[in-house]
């Protein structure tokens, strides 16, 4: 049906009125629109403009290079190798569980790792690196890089690794490096940007911690553009960082490897030190431990094991352990009677067996006793009761006062864990740390290094080097830094009479050479090599019983002090093999051992020996060669 003139009329006019509406909306709309797009291109765009590099530019710390550890003949015993590693950048992954599922289709990533993964990512930064896997070999990272495009956020590098190469020899002395900690992080006022990489590693123990910051070295730089996607398209600039310090300590490695293999499996120690400069030549601790475990992550069985073991390996008994010194204790007091001027060295002192004081009855280890003895015999023959009645006439406060002149009681300055202080006890000691008073016991207890003395084989080898010297020689570790040596500390005379000196070093002569020395059996026969020493054997429990009816921990400590050779000293030597005995019959074999080692600069001919030890010495030699080729073979294994 046709529609009416007058409503074809109205409905135009509703067209033309709904046209302007639109019209005017859109062209508002457009001029909105217009306005927006100056604002932000004209009055916005330099704020755009950094936003839009911000995206585009990305920057990350290049972590320096960690400084090189030498031996003192220039071996490296701490280094940096060559590994490849596959990282990821969390916020360019996306879906990061979805990301992590798919690289496990490619290189193996335990449910652990994967777990561990996840944590420390959801804990750190989103835009800083996280290495999922290390170590990995030149097919797995070329698969990874091959698959990249499916990998958002995820790199395969070439990074570095701390590496040992002396495994166990040097674990105590040098240490090693492990992940920052949080424990680490509160320790310290400002930390440095790069402890807060994710899985960065810094020293923990020894060397490696004492030396931390100059071996960390400084920070590089990078500045990166990234696609959309955040996939690294190159690099815009680099600055490298400043390398760490590099290192070269005192040890000679080879005698190390020898001290190390020397004291087998006891739960031992053993240093060497050289008399005339103060060089720290050897730190033997024994058990050892393998420190790359620490660096690539030791696994929770290994650890246990490590601290489940009743001798003790991650502890550095060098410097940490503290021992009754026993009966090398004695060239302490004797000094302390003579240079008081209660005591001189010819004057004698009968020994029954034992010592009556205030109703108690102190025993010499002889129960029938020495007869008459002086200073060099005493020494010779490790009376005690000759120093019951020095420590009568001198008192302890000169024994402790003299102890701490020899070194004894003194925390030395030495870059390792844990350098214990020991104690060289005074009255005023024992009221603080037991409200007590000090008794006429406690005196003669400590006269022959029992009682409350504590000393650590750090200690007695520098006591035996300042006898032997006459000088207040100190430890050096650290020989040079850079290439520039490091001072050497203690060459002033000991404020010791040297007739004194003399007459204990005379002692410590026969304690070694005479027919009734406590220590004849360990002598060296070579000429110009003569040794000079003293044996300790140190209680560890009250009742007297033999050592080979009780438990290995109650059993008696072995000790033994010496240096060589007499007449020219040039090395000092500190043994002492926990619950191991005799000093004459444990400690002072694998002293006189060591000190040959030393002399010769390796092995000495069976001729420096006596007869009597040779074909001892021979077996030891077969042993000794099966430790090495065994430790060789793990060493080219790491």
């Amino acid at each position: 049906m046709r529609r009416a003139p007058k409503d074809t009329e109205e409905s135009v006019r509703k067209i033309t009125r709904r046209g302007l509406v639109m019209g005017g909306l859109m062209g508002g709309f457009a001029t909105l629109l217009a306005g927006r797009m100056r604002y932000m291109q004209v009055e916005q765009a330099d704020t755009f403009r950094l936003l839009a590099e911000e995206n585009r530019i990305k920057f990350s710390l290049i972590p320096p290079e960690r400084g090189l550890i030498f031996d003192r003949n220039g071996r490296p015993i701490a280094v940096n190798e060559q590994i490849y590693r596959v990282v990821i950048v969390p916020e360019d992954a996306g879906d990061i569980e979805n990301t992590l599922a798919r690289l496990r289709k490619i290189i193996p990533i335990s449910d652990e790792e994967m777990a561990e993964a996840l944590e420390e990512i959801r804990k750190s930064s989103p835009f800083l690196e996280y290495t999922i896997a290390d170590r990995l070999s030149w097919q797995q990272l070329s698969e990874v890089a091959v698959n990249a495009p499916a990998l958002p956020g995820i790199s395969p590098e070439v990074g570095l690794s701390r590496h040992y190469p002396m495994l166990e020899d040097l674990a105590h002395v040098i240490g090693y490096v492990g992940r920052v900690s949080d424990y680490d992080l509160s320790k310290i006022e400002d930390p440095d940007p790069l402890l807060k990489l994710p899985q960065f590693q810094i020293g923990k123990t020894g060397v490696e911690s004492k030396w931390e910051e100059p071996l960390r070295g400084k920070a590089g730089n990078r500045r990166i553009e990234v696609n959309a996607s955040g996939r690294v398209m190159r690099e815009l600039d680099r600055q490298q960082g400043v390398s760490g310090t590099d290192l070269q300590l005192t040890i000679d490695s080879q005698l190390q490897n020898f001290v190390q293999a020397r004291l087998g499996d006891e739960s031992a120690s053993a240093m060497v030190m050289d008399v005339t400069n103060g060089d720290l030549l050897a730190i033997g601790s024994a058990p050892s431990f393998d420190p790359n475990l620490f660096v690539r992550g030791i696994s929770v069985a290994d650890y246990r094991g490590l601290t489940e073991d009743d001798h003790r390996p991650l502890a550095n008994k060098a410097a940490q352990g503290l021992y009754p010194p026993g009966s090398t204790f004695k060239m302490v007091t004797a000094l302390a009677a003579v240079e008081a001027g209660v005591v001189t060295a010819g004057e004698t002192f009968y020994c029954p067996g034992h010592k009556e004081v205030s109703g108690r009855r102190f025993h010499c280890w002889k129960r029938s006793g020495h007869g008459w003895v002086d200073l060099d015999a005493s020494l010779q023959q490790s009376c005690d009761v000759y120093y019951y009645e020095l420590a009568l006439k001198a008192g302890i406060e000169n024994i402790s006062a003299m102890a701490k002149k020899l070194g004894i009681g003194v925390r030395h300055d030495v870059p390792m864990s844990a350098v214990a202080e020991g104690i060289a006890p005074t009255k005023a000691w024992k009221a603080e740390r037991y409200d007590q008073d000090w008794v006429v016991g406690d005196s003669l207890n400590a006269s022959i290094g029992q009682g409350f003395v504590l000393a650590s084989p750090l200690q007695l080898v520098v006591m035996a080097s300042r006898l032997a010297s006459g000088t207040q020689i100190e430890p050096r570790l650290i020989k040079s830094v850079d290439g520039r040596e490091t001072e050497v500390k203690g060459l002033e005379p000991l404020d010791i009479s040297p007739t004194a000196l003399q007459q204990v070093r005379k002692g410590m002569y026969n304690v070694v050479n005479s027919s009734r020395g406590t220590a004849r059996s360990s002598r060296i026969v070579a000429e110009g090599m003569t040794m000079a020493g003293k044996t300790g054997t140190s209680q560890v429990r009250s009742v007297v019983v033999r050592n080979q009816d009780v438990p290995w921990e109650q059993r008696d400590h072995a000790l033994f002090v010496a240096f060589a050779p007499y007449d020219n000293p040039k090395y000092a030597v500190s043994v002492v093999v926990e619950h191991g005995g005799g000093g004459s019959a444990v400690a002072a074999p694998i002293a006189r051992d060591v000190m040959l080692q030393a002399l010769y600069g390796g092995l000495p001919p069976l001729e420096a020996y006596p007869k009597a030890s040779r074909w001892q010495v021979q077996e030891m030699r077969k042993d000794l060669k099966l430790r090495e080729d065994l430790r060789q073979e793990a060493s080219d294994r790491a």
